[in-house]
């Protein structure tokens, strides 16, 4: 019964290896520059770094002023105050339904002519705008094809002869995607090929997924069936004789070594294919869930979902300006509410350390850089109901559930917050829980009773993003090079294996 499990193990795990090798070889390669190479992506930090700053002695024109040029009666969901073109001007609205209005003059921005949009590319590359090449871009290329610049066309994309790329959509005016020749360079070095995010694949994301489903279970099952090889065939107490010798391992050259890496470093291969699998989210029931009510009650408490205009009129926006602490380089002003108050939120620069940070301004009250933590925490007690919290504390260090790593490419997530945990359903429940930022009074994170697999199963076996190691790099870097070379070890032993069996099978 041994032998023959162990023949058909060895059976199974050799001609799945033949198939795999390459592709395992391709995943472990493309993971050591994921660690340091990502997809290009313009996020909310990015806008805001490339942004510039706000003149407050040429806003002339009040938010309500440049709201009635609009000829609308109801109120906005969002406005906020930004310099567009070199001139200050209100945003209304979220694209692909924003209007611009001049702060200077109160105009209104009719459509982004092609002098207009070159403007704004420039700018944001600090370039000449002559030496740019432009293109419409109208179906989907390499660097649009998955998130949100896919959702923005049509684009046009100016080329700089340095590498610079920008793709600015037709609907809104805006920078949709900005790559240069290094990013392009570590992109196709590590997530193109690792995620395999190429244009004509990625472009059916239902076959994307399918596949990349389908290769990590199948690269999962051959990977298990390597570990249940080894230890099948590895005997401590030397049973087999090898070349007339005692010998633990049955083999010797590219096998033995190949068994040698595969026992250390095959679960490994394992964990990492099956939580790269994860990532797609192949099993419904272990993506969380529950709790959307909650947060859409505590974010309409904190912040409201529209904007009373009419409360901005005792403090003008240039007024609210001058507020701000000299080193600060405010950059954008938001108008929105705090518990049911009118704020201007201000971000922007600390000085020339290109550090974002962000200042409060109330309409009625005293300008500072954090919201009352009391006071948020009485405005989430009162969104979610009677029932009392579980648990309230402020968060000052990351931790487990609150990291600077997962999934957040706008840089590290803001410190302090407020955590709050609402009660379970059931006796012995954990409820879901909120990460609010003190600075924004936005829900910056959320930690939900079901949230453990996606959490560990995932980040933790694929990142190895665990407090205990992430927080201290470079062991963290050491340890994940140590792993993903040993892992790339074993897979060139395996298809030199797989090419000499394969190369006797043709000659045979």
């Amino acid at each position: 019964m041994f032998t023959a499990l162990r023949k058909f193990a060895i059976f199974c795990h050799r001609w799945m290896g033949v198939a795999f090798c390459l592709l395992f070889t391709w995943w472990f390669v493309t993971g050591v520059f994921m660690m340091y190479c990502d997809f290009p992506s313009v996020g909310a930090a990015d806008r805001l770094r490339h942004a510039e700053k706000l003149d407050a002695s040429r806003i002339r024109v009040s938010p309500e002023q440049a709201y009635k040029a609009m000829g609308l009666d109801i109120p906005p969901d969002s406005v906020k105050l930004a310099t567009f073109d070199g001139r200050p001007a209100y945003w209304f609205g979220e694209v692909p339904e924003q209007t611009i209005v001049y702060a200077d003059d109160g105009t209104v921005q009719d459509g982004y002519p092609a002098e207009l949009n070159l403007r704004t590319a420039a700018r944001w590359t600090k370039a000449p705008g002559g030496q740019a090449r432009v293109e419409e871009i109208r179906e989907p290329d390499q660097w649009t094809v998955g998130g949100q610049a896919r959702e923005e066309g049509p684009l046009f994309k100016y080329t700089w002869p340095d590498g610079q790329q920008v793709y600015l959509s037709a609907a809104s005016g805006q920078v949709a995607q900005y790559t240069t020749s290094a990013s392009r360079l570590g992109a196709y070095v590590g997530p193109i090929p690792h995620w395999l995010y190429y244009t004509a694949l990625r472009k059916n994301g239902r076959l994307w997924s399918r596949i990349v489903i389908w290769l990590s279970g199948v690269g999962t099952l051959m990977a298990i069936s390597g570990l249940v090889v080894g230890v099948l065939v590895y005997s401590p107490s030397k049973r087999y004789r090898y070349e007339g010798e005692p010998a633990s391992i049955p083999y010797s050259g590219t096998k033995r070594l190949h068994m040698i890496f595969g026992l250390f470093f095959g679960i490994i291969a394992c964990t990492w294919t099956f939580s790269g699998m994860l990532s797609m989210d192949p099993f419904p029931s272990l993506v969380p869930s529950g709790g959307r009510g909650e947060a859409s009650r505590i974010t309409k408490a904190l912040r409201g979902n529209e904007v009373a205009i009419a409360g901005f009129a005792p403090k003008s926006p240039a007024d609210a300006l001058a507020a701000a602490p000299s080193i600060l380089q405010v950059k954008e002003m938001e108008l929105t509410s705090f518990a049911g108050q009118p704020v201007y939120l201000m971000s922007g620069i600390l000085g020339d350390a290109n550090l974002l940070s962000s200042w409060i301004v109330p309409v009625s009250g005293i300008p500072s850089a954090l919201f009352d933590r009391e006071r948020v925490l009485e405005t989430v007690r009162k969104a979610v109901g009677p029932a009392a919290l579980a648990e309230a504390r402020t968060v000052n260090q990351y931790e487990a559930y609150y990291s600077d790593r997962v999934f957040n490419r706008d840089g590290n997530r803001p410190l302090p917050v407020l955590y709050v945990r609402m009660p379970g359903g059931k006796a012995g429940e954990r409820g879901a829980g909120y990460y609010v930022d003190l600075h924004t009074a936005r829900i910056v994170g959320r930690r939900s009773a079901d949230g453990w697999s996606n959490r560990w199963l995932y980040h933790g076996l694929h990142s190895l993003d665990f407090p205990w190691l992430y927080n201290h790099r470079p062991a963290w870097d050491i340890v994940m090079l140590i792993l993903l070379l040993g892992g790339t070890t074993l897979c060139v032993t395996s298809a030199i294996i797989a090419w000499k069996l394969l190369r006797r099978k043709v000659v045979a």
